[in-house]
């Protein structure tokens, strides 16, 4: 299969999973409306999305550096779709949190593998990496228009419309596996390592710096509704729009990015966009009216153009362990930002929304602090593992630079 067209399919897929991330920040307003819940309550919710896909997503991230298992993709989009449905239909707040639960784990699942099938498939191309990466972007500003639709026109018992995504998500998936299927037949291999040392020590500064990203993102993309709804005089349509755009932002973002990486180190080009995304986070918070929504968009764009990148560099600073730098960059730390959200809600509820979210202005500026340590690594030579099914029992053998 072309690169192009495989790189496409893999990233519709990446939307169709994504769009159930977003879709829990996207509940939020209705399970207020429908069934009262406090700041704090709905931040549980968010919790409990990211908890145990925090958990989970290195823990699948190893099991993708032993043995490759493409046939998460479509497992993992299902379930992930499933998740959110019953979170919607259920009868009480601990079922709600158990099946909200489930969907993270079916996120947690996906990413560690697609990522490593991505970057197999690309060959460790900025852009590709890129337009990937825009599949999920796109699948969280999806999100808000979809669980409107579906909302608004009968409310949460028609939640069962959310399976729809998953299960175009894992049909597309199919014609992808089959051609890893081949190339594993045709004694290619269907995984790919990388020659060199792991450099750990600016791998973790790199996961901190995701993480202080992740809040940031989560913590706007919980409340910007609420926030711009009491803002813009109680429309909840206003509010709609200003997470719609703080999505779709995204997408640009991840383009930009692996394009200004082909000029610029990816290091330099994340370090400026967190600077630019301290002012942005702090025009959300403190601009009043309509000019809010500009300040979303630069938002978006400054969170988003490291995002990809982060995961080639997450891999490049790990070329031993592809797959556990992948369920950590884009996975692992991205989630863990859910884990602020009830303290922001707490904030919330004793103070206001205003309050709650200033401390955000100061996470992309920690980003920003962590990247002026970074150094840019080579990328190394991807080289051809063993099929899945010659793989060895044992421990995954490292492999020394070429």
């Amino acid at each position: 299969m072309p690169r192009n067209r495989t790189i496409l399919m893999l990233s519709v897929g990446h939307a169709c999973v994504d769009i159930y991330q977003g879709a829990v920040a996207s509940l939020v307003p209705f399970f207020v409306a429908e069934r009262a819940y406090s700041y704090a309550a709905v931040s549980g919710v968010v919790l409990a999305a990211s908890l145990l896909s925090s958990v989970a997503q290195p823990v699948f991230g190893l099991l993708t550096d032993r043995w490759a298992m493409p046939w998460l993709l479509p497992v993992s989009t299902i379930l992930g779709g499933l998740g959110i449905a019953l979170s919607c239909v259920s009868g009480s707040y601990a079922l709600t949190l158990t099946f909200v639960a489930v969907s993270g784990v079916g996120v947690a699942a996906y990413h560690p593998e697609s990522a490593r099938v991505a970057r197999l498939v690309s060959r460790g191309s900025h852009t590709a990496m890129g337009w990937f990466s825009v599949g999920g972007n796109l699948g969280f500003a999806a999100a808000p228009l979809m669980v409107t639709a579906v909302a608004a026109s009968g409310g949460l018992r028609l939640a069962p419309l959310f399976v729809v995504p998953a299960l175009v998500g894992s049909v597309l998936c199919l014609p992808v596996l089959r051609a890893l299927e081949r190339t594993a037949r045709d004694g290619s291999g269907s995984a790919a390592a990388g020659a060199g040392a792991d450099d750990r020590a600016s791998f973790v500064k790199l996961s901190l710096a995701v993480v202080c990203r992740s809040i940031a993102f989560i913590g706007l993309s919980t409340f910007i509704s609420l926030y711009v709804k009491q803002g813009l005089g109680g429309s909840t349509s206003a509010g709609t729009a200003a997470l719609f755009v703080l999505y779709l932002g995204g997408a640009v973002g991840s383009v930009l990015g692996g394009s200004l990486a082909n000029r610029w180190d990816r290091v330099v080009v994340a370090r400026w966009s967190y600077l630019v995304s301290v002012a942005a986070v702090a025009g959300v918070v403190y601009v009043p009216g309509p000019a809010v929504y500009i300040c979303v968009v630069l938002t978006s764009a400054g969170l988003y153009v490291p995002f990809s990148l982060q995961v080639t560099l997450g891999q490049d600073y790990l070329p031993t362990r592809v797959g556990t730098a992948s369920g950590i960059t884009l996975g692992l730390t991205v989630s863990i930002g859910g884990l602020a959200s009830p303290l922001i809600g707490g904030i919330a509820d004793a103070t206001s929304l205003r309050t709650a979210l200033t401390p955000l202005i100061l996470m992309p500026a920690l980003s920003w602090l962590l990247f002026r340590t970074l150094p840019e690594p080579t990328a190394p030579k991807l080289t051809a593992a063993k099929p899945a099914a010659a793989r060895p029992a044992g421990p995954p053998v490292r492999r020394g630079a070429s």
